[in-house]
């Protein structure tokens, strides 16, 4: 399902990130785990098809990014991978249920209303339907971001450090959440995470060590 080999990346064109291959399959949950600067959050945009690699290759349900075009890739990573992001990015002036349907039509498809509703109440949200962004808190604004990332029931689940800004009983359910998403497609999930509580419900895990030349 999700594939990568030889992965490298540069942001200064002088220091290199390599990155240990990865083969996760279908329905698997995994975590990528690793010191702050292992490049786990570039690792993740990378595998999302958000950063193209200096070398090395990405493939997610037997296609390659890079063969890719720009607007070719932004419908497929619409369609196929759901991505959290550490810091939401919400269009203002438009709702919460606005911001979800958004996501469905920039990936082509059908706004289903509906789906939106029913994950928002599942997260605890639905309230906060018809809500702007900028009205919810920190907490709140990091389990709408989950929402779209999975609205499309995508085939990759990409997160990163979804539970950061939650207590203990939204990360219970937030995990829950996203297990429960995932397992119902039979969807990869990985995970970026230093959330301790994390470790010990996925054994499934990739280690990033500082690797920076």
């Amino acid at each position: 399902m999700l594939h990568a080999k030889n992965l490298e990346y540069t942001y200064d064109g002088k220091h290199i990130l390599r990155f240990p291959d990865i083969a996760c399959g279908s329905g698997e949950h995994w975590l990528l785990i690793g010191q702050s600067g292992t490049g786990k959050t570039t690792l993740l945009h990378l595998l999302g098809g958000l950063l193209s690699p200096l070398g090395g290759w990405v493939q997610v349900a037997d296609t390659e990014m890079s063969s890719l075009s720009s607007f070719a890739l932004d419908r497929f990573r619409g369609k196929n991978i759901g991505i959290i992001f550490q810091q939401s990015h919400f269009v203002r002036a438009l709702t919460v249920e606005e911001n979800l349907v958004l996501a469905q039509q920039l990936a082509g498809l059908k706004p289903d209303r509906k789906r939106a509703a029913e994950l928002l109440y599942h997260l605890d949200l639905g309230h906060k339907l018809h809500a702007k962004p900028d009205r919810l808190s920190q907490g709140e604004q990091q389990r709408v971001a989950i929402a779209r990332a999975i609205i499309n029931r995508p085939n990759l689940i990409l997160a990163d450090e979804p539970t950061s800004a939650l207590d203990d009983d939204n990360c219970r359910e937030v995990i829950a959440l996203l297990e429960r998403e995932a397992g119902a497609v039979g969807a990869t999930l990985l995970i970026v995470t230093h959330d301790g509580r994390l470790k010990e419900q996925f054994s499934n895990r990739v280690t990033l060590q500082p690797n920076r030349v």
